[in-house]
């Protein structure tokens, strides 16, 4: 059975999609049968993050409605094997995702993926309600600012009170911490929460603190998800994130104000 995982938050726009694209990929380069879901429909975006755009011929709500077979909806990323894409539809009301046929494609998948991440859209309306209900893990990603983390904190509530496991009384959704857009000059400057700060509102196990990079707008362009960015400061952290997630001792890194060189200091750069 597959381990389903939501990405969420209460706020928009602070990288829950570059998370699931990236989070995906990385499992599925580590060997993981992975498919990866946009819950946010109406408002699709990662199929575009996911560079499969042109490819997408069914959608989520034709699985749901009997439309096409699971099989025709899955695309299947042309950089790895063994990652899959369901996109959302762009045409359907939200309200096409239901209970009982969120749960029917989550149950195929699970026979043959070894995890499926679920991209949520933000806040509680009703795609993120439907992306969270099934979770076994949740990854709260949140930017280090008042209004995101106060958000956040009441995404954490929804989930240990309205998921499948609270309403059965199962095992608690397991929940983790990603810090995104985080910017330890801005932190040391006061202009911005730090990662203990944002810890002791939210207390939870932290998953990953990702640097405020060009390289994921510069990814995201492009249609291709930073981790595969081996080279930028964001691809490095999700890289740490993945083996964080699966169980593997990783240091943190990018929480402080890197040192610039002499010859760095001397032209500026």
């Amino acid at each position: 059975m597959a381990r389903i995982i939501v990405i969420t938050s209460g706020k928009g726009g602070v990288g829950k999609t570059t998370t699931s694209a990236a989070l995906a990929m990385g499992l599925a380069q580590r060997g993981h049968r992975t498919a990866v879901i946009d819950f946010d429909v109406g408002l699709r975006n990662l199929d575009l993050i996911m560079g499969c755009e042109r490819r997408v011929v069914y959608d989520f709500v034709n699985v749901i409605n009997g439309e096409a077979s699971l099989n025709q909806a899955l695309i299947r990323d042309k950089r790895c094997d063994s990652l899959y894409i369901l996109p959302a539809s762009q045409t359907r009301d939200k309200e096409a995702l239901t209970k009982e046929g969120v749960g029917k494609v989550l149950e195929e998948l699970s026979q043959g993926f070894d995890f499926i991440v679920c991209d949520s859209p933000a806040g509680i309306e009703h795609g993120a309600t439907m992306a969270m209900y099934y979770a076994d893990d949740a990854v709260v990603v949140t930017n280090p600012e008042v209004s995101s983390v106060r958000d956040s904190d009441r995404m954490l509530g929804i989930l240990s009170s309205k998921s499948r496991r609270a309403e059965t009384n199962a095992e608690p959704i397991r929940e983790f911490l990603l810090l995104s857009r985080y910017d330890p000059a801005r932190v040391a400057n006061g202009e911005m929460l730090s990662v203990e700060d944002v810890q002791e509102i939210l207390s939870l196990d932290l998953l990953g603190v990702i640097p405020e990079s060009r390289a994921v707008l510069n990814a995201s362009n492009a249609g291709v998800p930073v981790i595969l960015d081996g080279e930028s400061d964001a691809g490095k952290a999700y890289g740490d994130a993945v083996a964080r997630y699966l169980g593997e001792q990783v240091p943190h890194r990018f929480l402080t104000v890197q040192k610039k060189g002499f010859f760095s200091r001397l032209f500026g750069g």
